[in-house]
């Protein structure tokens, strides 16, 4: 009787993986200061302990938003209020 071919050898097992770190976490952007405008400086004067506004404020917004002034009118870049002067 004639014998089975053997079956073939089992295939070499995959070598271990060696110990991988996980990659970084991903960092998210960092968190900026908020930098004071050197523009801010000519919306307010200072006399003694108190602050005087220079600009109109927006009556709209409230305080901290001011009119820009223009030829003809004072509007508010934040809201579009405008309000003309008078001549």
């Amino acid at each position: 009787m004639s014998k089975a071919p053997a079956p073939p050898p089992p295939a070499p097992a995959a070598p271990a993986p060696e110990a991988v770190a996980p990659p970084p976490a991903p960092r998210g952007k960092k968190k900026k200061k908020p930098k004071v405008s050197p523009q801010m400086y000519k919306f307010y004067k200072v006399q003694g302990d108190s602050l005087k506004r220079l600009k109109q404020e927006c009556p709209r917004c409230g305080k901290g938003r001011f009119l820009a002034e223009h030829k003809n009118r004072l509007s508010c870049g934040n809201c579009s209020y405008t309000s003309f002067k008078k001549s």
